[in-house]
């Protein structure tokens, strides 16, 4: 009974862990193994590099994109909550209110650390 319930998932395990293994090892037995100065530099679409490939980016582009994340977190579970909203119980609609509250919490955190409001 017991063999029978997790021989698939067994299998599955196996194929899981053998499938990058072997296309690991294919990809180092075809590849080409010389170097060059040219795999050694940075590619930029097929022109030369200029400058230096590390560079360091201003907080904000982290915080609008952070931001533009908890907006679209919120709006999947409105949308879902919204299609379920007859069926859904008051501890429901609070627990989901207040999921909303706690995100939009955070989003006028950043927003205030930022110094884009003033609250």
């Amino acid at each position: 009974m017991l063999l029978d319930t997790y021989l698939p998932i067994a299998i599955y395990v196996v194929i899981a862990l053998f499938v990058p293994i072997f296309a690991f090892w294919l990809n180092k037995l075809f590849r080409p193994a010389r170097e060059t100065a040219l795999k050694e530099t940075t590619y930029e679409c097929g022109e030369v590099p200029i400058g230096e490939a590390r560079i360091q980016f201003h907080f904000q582009f982290y915080m609008y994109a952070i931001i533009f994340v908890a907006f679209d977190v919120i709006t999947i579970f409105l949308l879902i909550w919204a299609l379920n909203f007859d069926g859904l119980t008051i501890d429901a609609k609070v627990l989901m209110l207040s999921f909303f509250a706690l995100l939009l919490v955070g989003v006028f955190y950043a927003l205030k650390k930022e110094e884009k409001i003033w609250i």
